[in-house]
């Protein structure tokens, strides 16, 4: 299924407001460091979170604030992780207080997120003024939704948003999301941050389930450096407001449901992905002919997480061996006898590889082919019809450069 892509970002679907200021977290006045989403009435709620054993605090009270499946407002700063710091998880409760005041809602329904350094203490002082005056500025609009966007980037590049319309049980529905992430992004989960609102009408259970079902193939399915982040969060708030019937498990609206969920994640993937620290190029490995599911997932991901492939990619090097190497020390019961591996872009497409064994190419084409800023990678494992997605990007010299001084 196809949906029509809208303007409006977590704006566009009935009953969202959003908005986006600086506060006074981040030392830089030029950059916004506080957002706020915040629903008309109480939505069904739905979260999924980093694995990572350290985690931060929010993710804590959001557990707790998500336990009964509602919630009706998302409070987000970046510069400051709230990980690892001094007091953290009250600070979380006591943001949540603050913003339950300012908008007039339940502070149980409120959900904080964080992003930024870890293992700094962070003080309730800007969030004291800046929640009152971030509330003042919300809007239902697309210019709200672009607010919170830049509001919630850190060594982002551009605010990433994406919105799309759908029809459930004869009603016209939308779904919106915001996201950031650009660095300590690979599985599980690999969002750093990402918030989704729709106006369909959908149970709570329901809600977690399609989130669920969609995070495994989508947000876990990308990798910029190895590292697994301490606060990734999806969030899914689902208003109700279009006025169709609750959508119910595995009925065909629900396969509809998780059809636009999943066009949402895998446009915010590719954006994740391509916006990866100091990267180029865009990778997307589409592993097809594997004999399972899970094979499929891992053996994309391999090549995606590869390092020597990423930084293969960078000097445009069709060096097609690094691919079936990390194909080799892939988990799992397959045989790579009938592999084959294609390289595509704009430019064209070359075939590298055939059987687990060289292809005669023209290394000149496959240059060319490299040099665009979006690049496939098609690997047939030739051995069942299963497949999978993974989205990466290539490995430069600007990404030491980023993170040699991130603190500074």
């Amino acid at each position: 299924m196809n949906f029509t892509t809208i303007e409006g970002g977590v704006c566009a679907p009935q009953g969202f407001s959003a908005a986006g200021i600086h506060c006074g977290i981040r030392h830089n006045h030029a950059k916004p460091d506080l957002a706020l989403i915040k629903a008309d009435v109480r939505c069904a709620g739905a979260g999924c979170y980093t694995t990572n054993k350290v985690y931060g605090a929010p993710i804590t009270v959001d557990r707790e604030h998500l336990a009964d499946g509602y919630a009706q407002a998302i409070l987000v700063n970046s510069g400051n992780a709230n990980t690892c710091a001094p007091g953290g998880v009250e600070l979380a409760r006591e943001t949540c207080r603050l913003a339950a005041q300012a908008l007039g809602v339940d502070e149980n329904d409120v959900l904080p997120a964080s992003t930024g350094v870890i293992g700094q203490a962070m003080s309730i002082a800007p969030f004291a003024s800046g929640i009152p005056a971030c509330a003042a500025q919300l809007a239902h609009s697309a210019q709200g939704s672009l607010n919170a966007a830049f509001a919630i980037m850190t060594t982002d590049t551009h605010p990433k948003q994406v919105a799309v319309e759908f029809t459930l049980g004869g009603k016209t529905c939308r779904m919106g999301a915001i996201a950031k992430g650009s660095g300590m992004i690979h599985p599980n989960m690999a969002t750093m941050l990402l918030f989704i609102t729709t106006d369909a009408a959908v149970e709570p259970a329901v809600l977690q389930k399609a989130l669920s079902t969609v995070v495994p193939a989508t947000f876990n399915q990308i990798s910029v450096d190895g590292d697994t982040s301490t606060n990734d969060t999806v969030m899914l708030l689902a208003s109700g407001l279009a006025g169709n019937a609750p959508v119910a498990a595995d009925s065909e609206d629900y396969h509809t449901f998780v059809a636009a969920l999943t066009q949402v994640a895998e446009t915010l993937c590719r954006e994740l992905a391509g916006d990866g620290e100091g990267a180029t190029k865009l990778l997307e490995c589409i592993v097809t002919g594997a004999p399972t599911l899970q094979i499929a997932r891992d053996v994309s991901r391999s090549v995606i997480h590869s390092t020597l492939f990423k930084a293969a990619m960078f000097g445009a090097d069709a060096n097609w061996g690094r691919v079936l190497c990390a194909i080799g020390y892939t988990p799992g019961d397959f045989s790579i006898d009938k592999t084959s591996v294609r390289l595509k872009s704009a430019a064209g497409e070359v075939l590298v590889c055939e059987n687990a064994a060289h292809h005669i190419f023209s290394e000149e084409e496959a240059a060319k082919i490299l040099k665009e800023s979006e690049i496939q990678i098609l690997v047939d494992l030739g051995c069942g019809d299963a497949t999978a997605k993974a989205w990466g990007c290539d490995l430069t010299y600007d990404y030491v450069k980023i993170n040699g001084d991130y603190r500074t």
